[in-house]
């Protein structure tokens, strides 16, 4: 497992690049979508109609942001857990969204678009909501207003922690690795006692 700094735009050679496990701080412009917005991008879609936001090549981070302070540039900001939107992925690998942010296993047609179509599924950690809106540089609401804490919103970001869960060879953090640490405390606990 490798640590990496990327920058958005990713590259298809790093995304190739990258495997489960594989820690990234990415930096650049990434964009907050979840389920309502997803909805609405996946009927403009299946009518040939174009996105409000040209997300070809881009990442994006399935959250909802909490009401900044005075003189924060976002609240705290927790990932979503991924599989809500699950319905909706194939079709946004397919359109050309390069990467997703989210928390938790996805179902298997997550991890074959990922393959298929040369892309990755980051996660983040949920309990790193405060640190992560510390990350947040910028934030600017650029479709579906309407949706409140569901509009999509542009995010500039500077070292956001991620860790790759789902690679674009087909790999599942969650089937693969996490099994293996299953029986971690009883297997170091059995020389102890």
């Amino acid at each position: 497992m490798a640590e990496y700094r990327l920058q958005t735009p990713i590259n298809k050679e790093d995304i190739m690049k990258l495997k489960i496990g594989d820690t990234v701080l990415l930096s650049g412009t990434i964009y907050m979508a979840r389920d309502a917005a997803h909805k609405r991008m996946i009927e403009l879609l299946e009518n040939d109609q174009p996105l409000p936001v040209n997300l070809q090549g881009e990442v994006i981070f399935y959250a909802g942001p909490c009401p900044p302070k005075p003189g924060q540039v976002i609240g705290p900001v927790a990932p979503t857990t991924a599989y809500r939107m699950d319905p909706y992925a194939p079709a946004m690998y397919e359109y050309g969204v390069i990467g997703t942010i989210g928390k938790g296993p996805r179902r298997d047609m997550v991890k074959e678009a990922c393959q298929q179509y040369g892309a990755i599924s980051f996660a983040a950690i949920g309990g790193l909501s405060t640190i992560l809106s510390r990350r947040i540089k910028a934030v600017e609401v650029v479709a579906y207003e309407d949706l409140g804490p569901e509009a999509i919103r542009k995010l500039e970001i500077e070292d956001f922690p991620l860790l790759v869960a789902y690679d674009a060879h087909g790999n599942d953090l969650y089937e693969q690795e996490i099994p293996k640490y299953e029986n971690y405390n009883t297997k170091t606990q059995k020389g102890v006692m």
